[in-house]
């Protein structure tokens, strides 16, 4: 039978400063010389099993102690250095084994520390969402990644670029695609550029939406995708070619610092562009405005998803026209935040959106059921919100189906012109969020506020599992 060897000289070595015990004193009980010992404690030499089965027997050491590789503290290590302030730092996964090997009690303190920054920089962002909600600007510097810079510059501005709307209005003209937009797109596209438009079956082609290859030029759609969703990858593919110029020049105006955010902004931009080309402005804003903005129906009308109708509906922003200020969030069903847009801005500081109470978390226990309900902020402002789940692209057998939500919002001032607004109920008091929040007894509160110190009245205990003075 072969030996197993292990290197384990860190471990030994706080074993034995543990027991207070010296070098020769252990070796001489391991019937070992000190020499071989230190070279032992210092991993140039292994620990056979005669040598881990002389430990367990003379000093009782586990050795489950002595095999492990101290995995939860190298898993904790490694989303410390994924952190965009330390990102690169460390090549590989070795490093950080050896840190966690040999200075456990350091990695440990390490780990405290990162733990201690990430909710300080959290109650920062809360801190400084109640600074700018009593008229104070508190901009924070923070390492962020690209897809997040990304998303505070698109969530953070009105969602509608004018020039690429008009260019993507006048393509659709010149397209002159009557109910067919589809089959005029492959035309166009084969006759303007050569290219030819295939659906490729999941085992080809499974873990892309869409891939142009530029040798054959052909572009290949997932047979995954629903019509509707290989329609938009029709049309932002043509789109990134015909309004080039146009996408380019909104691309320059954004404050992006980075190649990466330039690029996900660039398929931001042409999804933006699909949409337009999908439901020209004209036609889209009489249909809205005849239909009550009635998301199903505006979906039907242009072989959309409710997910593409309702994010045109936010760029519906052109001067001159009568429009009313949407805004848009999605989520998925841990509530992570997926994208959040809106015609003046997503409006973090009034609505916020994180109060878990919204319909868009209640939503993913009725898919494809629309909620719409009036909300009430703890500042009298209200706003008439509506729900739905979104289904991914088709899962086969045994996969699960990607479902996020997505939140259409607008002020209650224009809830009359708006189909989802015509019934009256009394409006579902909420809060930005936890942090944010002050009211009293909610059921759903997950976190404590920052501004109110907790009750700890042990002959008192309240509705919520936070109370608070």
């Amino acid at each position: 039978m072969s030996e197993m060897k292990i290197f384990a000289g860190p471990r030994i070595r706080r074993i034995r400063n543990g027991l207070g015990v010296t070098q020769t004193a252990m070796a001489q009980a391991l019937g070992i010389s000190p020499s071989y010992l230190n070279l032992i404690e210092r991993n140039q030499r292994p620990l056979t099993v005669q040598l881990i089965l002389k430990l367990a027997s003379v000093y009782k050491v586990d050795v489950e102690e002595l095999r492990g590789e101290a995995k939860s503290v190298v898993g904790e290590l490694r989303e410390v250095f994924s952190d965009p302030l330390l990102q690169g730092e460390i090549p590989g996964s070795e490093e950080l084994v050896e840190v966690a090997d040999a200075a456990p009690n350091a990695a440990q303190g390490l780990i405290k520390l990162y733990r201690a920054y990430r909710e300080q920089a959290a109650r920062l962002s809360d801190l400084a969402g109640i600074l700018a909600q009593a008229g104070h600007d508190a901009p924070l510097a923070a390492a962020r990644l690209p897809m997040d810079e990304a998303r505070e510059v698109f969530s953070t501005r009105p969602y509608f670029f004018e020039a690429v709307d008009a260019a993507a209005e006048a393509f659709h003209a010149r397209l002159n695609p009557g109910e067919d937009l589809a089959h005029a797109l492959r035309e166009w596209l084969r006759a303007e550029h050569g290219v030819v438009v295939r659906t490729l079956p999941i085992h080809a082609m499974p873990n892309l939406r869409r891939r142009y290859d530029r040798h054959s030029q052909r572009l290949f759609l997932s047979e995954r995708l629903y019509p509707h969703d290989q329609l938009r990858e029709m049309a932002q593919e043509a789109c990134q070619i015909a309004l080039r110029v146009e996408i380019a020049a909104a691309l320059d105006v954004l404050p992006l610092s980075s190649a990466e955010a330039r690029r996900i902004g660039r398929f931001e931009l042409g999804r933006y562009a699909a949409h337009a080309l999908m439901m020209p402005y004209g036609p889209m804003l009489a249909a809205a405005q005849r239909g009550a903005y009635d998301i199903g129906l505006l979906a039907a009308r242009f072989k959309a998803s409710f997910e593409q109708a309702a994010s045109r509906l936010v760029t519906l922003q052109r001067s001159g026209s009568v429009v009313l200020p949407f805004f848009l969030m999605e989520v998925d069903a841990a509530g992570n935040r997926v994208r959040t847009l809106g015609a003046e801005g997503y409006p973090h500081i009034r609505f916020g959106g994180a109060c878990p109470k919204l319909s868009v978390h209640a939503v993913f226990a009725s898919p494809g059921q629309v909620f719409s309900e009036m909300v009430e902020m703890p500042d009298g402002g209200r706003f008439l919100t509506v729900a739905r789940t979104l289904e991914g692209p088709v899962a086969g057998y045994g996969e699960r189906v990607r479902r996020t939500a997505l939140l259409l919002g607008c002020d209650a001032a224009h809830a009359g012109q708006i189909v989802y607004g015509r019934q009256s109920s009394d409006p579902l008091p909420i809060g930005a969020g936890c942090r944010l929040c002050e009211r009293a007894g909610c059921l759903a509160r997950a976190e404590p506020p920052l501004t109110r110190p907790l009750g700890l009245d042990e002959m008192v205990a309240g509705l919520s599992v936070f109370d608070f003075q």
